[in-house]
């Protein structure tokens, strides 16, 4: 295992070649880092910044021997990598952060809501789906509408339905494939805020302003913050996420969305082991961004400050967005971040845009 804190000119490994994957190579190379990524993908994002890309299948074994023996720590830049990945890398005597537990407990959404519980952390009622009749069940005890979901896989409102009632189970449960799946009660909730929040190798836990999230057809569009929401709320958002962080030993960034209730209190929608789409605001509008924070916890270096210096309107650039370039640029208060993708598919996030605004 290597020794922290890593000295700059270390190597950063980094499976997955996306545009997170993209930033994280870009904060690590103002910190003196180089980086190397594992992508299936020839062009990716990331492979246009990193010092290095093995281009392979996440599970092809010489792959994996090559970014062990190159790297003094691995990250992952989503968390649908193959939990045998991580294990596999471990096995080489590849150190890897955040650790699998925290892996594989936010790749199965049964296990990550009774995780959720377990510490503290309050989530919506909910119930584990393996048949049509489950479904029906589970409608009679949560009421309708509730929400079926996938245990595994999905992102972006993919692998999930609303069932409207006992009678739309049977055909709820095959829109989704008939695979095992988490029902959850609906969350009656004013609004969705998240916080990005952060722990380093010595324990030490860091908090961002939290965000205020809006989303179009399943996909995040935009996230304002710091939000405006009472002290009590983000001392309560705070506490949640160091309970999660602290019990799953935690090193890195992470993204915990949250709903917020009528009455003040928060629940935990889900969490997500890595830099987060919803912490894009704080790369123009915190002295220390995410992506930074993330490569400085899993190097092993102190956490940076999160002070806010400016109020940020994130904006998606999702598909044929991507087209206003041109009237983008122009913005004076703008600050626009493009992903290096190629064709602008429906749905495809192909950049973001942070509007910056004065505090207050």
């Amino acid at each position: 295992m290597p020794a922290y804190p890593l000295p700059p000119g270390s190597v950063i490994g980094v499976l997955g070649g996306g545009q997170l994957g993209r930033m994280l190579a870009l904060a690590a190379a103002r910190l003196g880092f180089r980086t190397v990524v594992l992508t299936p993908e020839s062009d990716s994002g990331a492979a246009q910044v990193a010092s290095r890309t093995i281009c392979a299948a996440y599970d092809d074994d010489r792959a994996l021997a090559e970014l062990a023996e190159a790297a003094d720590v691995v990250t992952f830049e989503f968390e649908n990598v193959p939990a045998a990945v991580v294990a596999a890398l471990e096995s080489l005597g590849a150190a890897v952060a955040p650790g699998a537990r925290a892996l594989a407990v936010a790749q199965d959404r049964v296990d990550e809501k009774t995780f959720l519980n377990a510490c503290r952390a309050p989530t919506v009622a909910f119930r584990a789906i393996e048949t049509a009749a489950d479904v029906r069940a589970g409608v009679e005890a949560l009421g309708a509408p509730a929400l079926l979901k996938t245990r595994r896989q999905g992102y972006d409102g993919k692998g999930q339905t609303w069932v409207e009632s006992q009678a739309d189970a049977g055909e709820a449960f095959a829109r989704i494939g008939g695979q095992p799946a988490i029902l959850e009660a609906r969350a009656a909730f004013q609004r969705e805020l998240s916080a990005i929040a952060a722990r380093g190798r010595d324990g030490d836990i860091s908090i961002y302003p939290l965000g205020e999230n809006h989303h179009e057809g399943g996909i995040l569009r935009r996230t304002v913050a710091p939000a405006s929401v009472p002290t009590g709320v983000f001392d309560q958002a705070a506490a949640i996420a160091a309970r999660i962080l602290t019990s799953l030993e935690y090193v890195g960034v992470m993204g915990v969305e949250l709903f917020a209730l009528d009455d003040g209190h928060l629940l935990v929608n889900e969490i997500a082991p890595r830099v987060h789409n919803s912490g894009h605001w704080t790369l123009d509008g915190c002295e220390v961004d995410q992506f930074e924070q993330h490569v400085r916890a899993i190097a092993g270096w102190p956490l940076g400050p999160v002070t806010p210096l400016a109020r940020v309107e994130m904006e998606n650039l999702i598909g044929a967005d991507v087209e206003r370039w041109r009237e983008l640029i122009k913005e004076e208060e703008a600050r626009v971040w493009f992903y290096g993708k190629g064709e602008a598919r429906p749905g495809r996030k192909m950049g973001h845009i942070n509007r910056l605004r004065p505090l207050g």
